[in-house]
């Protein structure tokens, strides 16, 4: 298991745990969140029930690194974003391999990393209502090493959080990256007049400080993968040019100017873009990928194809990324000719983008894993039972056990309090704890 770090987090592992939580065994009585990894368990020789949703340790530490060395040689900061894992373990695996800090999407995603000791957040986001800016602004006003950000995209939104500030002060600023964004898109000004309305505004308010310029280019996701990098570029030069007329303008704070963006697509053409940005005053790029650090099967796997393609190859010291979250289940039930139901559904894997994707199966008494036969998809889920259509030659019986993997990581993370993290044997390690 990883060993702690950076966050404070005893609370975590010191706390009970049982039997009734999804993934450990039924009947458990309560032992230390932190002796999970000293039961002696391997997830697939019978100790746990099915369905598991597996984190392997050496790829998360691999895809850690893999992050770590990229930016090292574009030079820019790394903001993972919280929301995929919500799990401050992983929270404090980034921040160890040298994340900047935690970027959030909500208030309670926020408290999360407070909470557990994350000192500098960017919550990449809209803070509008009363609660939300005044928790946000009470943990700046009761911890003087907490470095908290916000965006904004409206003078009205401005003016909330200003009225917030003065009803509680916080003890430093709350950090203001003005955002742009895209037309049918979601928030941001759409104009740089708009922009450069929200800067002035931002930049005399009490209690707020202007700290940059934001977007997210990830909405520019097609099957053109040329075109996306044209537009992904375009939108890049927009935010460059709204950040040298505000600077113009001399509406930033005096601590260096804040150039976010990236997702988990583009993250490679943020760092480069945006690292040419040369300003008055000195600058920090901020990308804020989170799904790096598990991947997955479909999706990212197939983007990532695209980021290879632009990045030079001795860059990748540790490979490239893989895939560290699967999902096991069991075969329950062979009811008609070319078709397996499994031990598992919505409630415990993504499909969002696209159903899981079947990669391994081990018969029941085998010693190993192997590869799925070629065409075995899934082909539908329901709440608790997954179909499995199966191709010519492929036999799976009751009790065998099938590996998926996923796209999209984010909505698998969401479905499981506690994850069982795994060595490659499938040897229980330890485990991280989810806040959703």
């Amino acid at each position: 298991m990883f060993t702690p770090s950076v966050l404070a987090l005893a609370p975590i592992l010191d706390a009970p745990i049982d039997g009734a939580s999804k993934g450990l065994p039924p009947g458990l009585k309560p032992i230390p969140f932190r002796s999970i990894g000293d039961q002696g368990w391997n997830a697939l020789s019978g100790d746990l029930p099915f369905p598991q949703a597996l984190l392997k340790r050496s790829v998360l530490e691999r895809n850690a690194r893999w992050m770590r060395d990229i930016l090292a040689e574009t030079g820019v900061a790394l903001a993972p974003h919280g929301k995929t894992t919500m799990s401050p373990q992983l929270f404090d695996l980034q921040l160890a391999n040298g994340s900047w800090g935690i970027t959030v999407a909500t208030a309670q995603q926020f408290e999360v990393c407070r909470r557990y000791g994350v000192k500098r957040i960017l919550v990449a986001n809209q803070l509008v209502d009363a609660a939300a800016m005044r928790s946000v602004l009470a943990a700046l006003a009761a911890d003087p090493d907490l470095e908290a950000f916000c965006l904004v995209d409206s003078v009205a939104g401005v003016r909330r959080l200003a009225e917030a500030a003065r009803a509680t002060p916080p003890r430093r600023p709350l950090g203001l990256l003005v955002e742009i964004g895209m037309a049918g898109g979601r928030t941001g000004c759409r104009t740089a007049a708009e922009a450069l309305e929200v800067a002035r505004a931002a930049a005399d308010a009490p209690g707020l400080a202007l700290r940059g310029v934001e977007g997210y280019e990830g909405l520019v996701v097609t099957r053109d993968a040329a075109a996306d990098e044209i537009a992904v570029s375009g939108f890049l030069d927009r935010l460059a040019a709204l950040a040298a007329e505000i600077d113009g303008a001399g509406l930033f704070s005096t601590e260096p100017v804040l150039l976010s963006a990236g997702g988990s697509a583009y993250y490679d053409i943020v760092a480069r873009r945006l690292s040419e940005v040369r300003l008055s005053r000195p600058t920090q790029v901020v990308v804020r990928s989170g799904c790096y650090l598990t991947h997955d099967s479909g999706q990212y796997t197939r983007l990532f194809e695209h980021i290879v393609r632009r990045i030079p190859a001795d860059w990748r010291r540790h490979g490239d990324l893989e895939p560290a979250l699967e999902v096991w289940s069991m075969v329950q039930s062979r009811p008609e000719p070319g078709l397996a139901l499994l031990t598992m559904g919505k409630r415990d894997v993504s499909y969002d983008i696209e159903l899981p994707i079947p990669t391994l199966w081990r018969p029941a008494g085998a010693a190993a894993p192997q590869p799925v036969l070629a065409g075995a998809v899934l082909s539908a889920m329901n709440d608790q039972h997954a179909y499995l259509k199966l191709p010519e030659g492929f036999d799976p019986q009751v009790g065998d056990l099938v590996c998926c993997g996923i796209s999209h990581p984010c909505t698998t993370f969401d479905k499981w309090q506690v994850m069982m993290v795994v060595e490659d044997d499938y040897r229980v390690s330890g485990a991280i704890r989810t806040f959703f």
